[in-house]
């Protein structure tokens, strides 16, 4: 009797394996796990929070999609230049293929979405950049669509928004890629001139040419927490220039201390101070 008074209580629970039938009935991708903290998160519940883990505040990629779903108005949305297609102008091996992939994995026909809406009940002129087709690389499309977007800002003044998500200018079109970095700097110097708002929103990653033109060139520049923004890889600046770079370097965090952005905005927050900032301007606008 006096044993079973002093039993010892196990300290862990047992835990019991899903068969393999159980397995199999759970539905893919309904759960998922931060890279960062590794927090297992159901995938419904991640999206609710824009899809940023709730444990730690990593942020997680979004499609285009998704991310104009998260940031206009409901149903105010006009795409630009739906038709636009990329050419194969170096006869570049597989290129068409791999597009043709891209097309059919994202349903999208370029790693960049234009188009007008409101965010707020503001009106503006707003760019997002998939990372999914071709690491959101620019290539003559991706240079023209946003060029023409800024041009049609300039017409209809209003507020130019850009999303950047890319891995650089893309290789396959060669010095036509890398033409579309001073293509769009030219549109976005004439913005400058008429007096035309651009924010420029740089997400995880913006790296290479588009770091290195129109993604760095806004009048307001706004990164999410965490984010890679860089021309070139930590690897290569460390053998160049033969130091030991900082843990967080080109970090979204790292700029902003440096002075190379504005201000850095969890996703959470970011479409309130989107509406801030073009109430501001709008302000201003009505006071010139």
């Amino acid at each position: 009797m006096l044993k079973d008074l002093f039993k010892k209580q196990r300290k862990y629970a047992t835990i019991t394996m899903p068969s393999e039938q159980a397995k199999r009935e759970i539905p893919e991708g309904i759960m998922q796990k931060c890279p960062k903290c590794g927090t297992i998160m159901y995938a419904k519940e991640l999206e609710k929070n824009l899809k940023v883990c709730k444990a730690c505040g990593y942020h997680f990629s979004m499609s285009a999609p998704e991310r104009i779903c998260a940031t206009v108005d409901e149903g105010r949305f006009f795409e630009y230049d739906v038709d636009m297609l990329s050419e194969d102008p170096l006869g570049f091996p597989d290129y068409r293929k791999k597009l043709k992939s891209d097309m059919e994995k994202t349903n999208l026909n370029e790693a960049v979405v234009t188009g007008e809406g409101t965010i707020g009940g503001y009106p503006a002129v707003i760019g997002v950049m998939d990372s999914r087709f071709r690491m959101g690389s620019m290539g003559s499309v991706v240079g023209e669509k946003i060029a023409r977007a800024a041009e049609r800002a300039v017409t209809k003044r209003y507020p130019f928004i850009l999303f950047s998500a890319s891995g650089g200018a893309r290789m396959q079109e060669g010095v036509l890629s890398l033409m579309q970095m001073a293509k769009t700097s030219a549109a976005l110097e004439r913005m400058h001139r008429e007096k035309v708002l651009f924010i420029s929103v740089l997400t995880n990653p913006t790296t290479g040419g588009v770091s290195a033109s129109f993604a760095s060139l806004g009048d307001i520049n706004i990164a999410e927490p965490g984010a890679l923004i860089g021309f070139a890889g930590r690897r290569v600046i460390e053998q160049t220039v033969r130091q030991k770079l900082p843990e967080d370097f080109q970090t979204a965090e790292f700029l902003l201390k440096h002075g190379q952005l504005d201000m850095v905005v969890p996703r959470t927050e970011l479409r309130e101070m989107l509406i801030r900032l073009l109430d501001l301007h709008s302000y201003g606008r009505e006071h010139e």
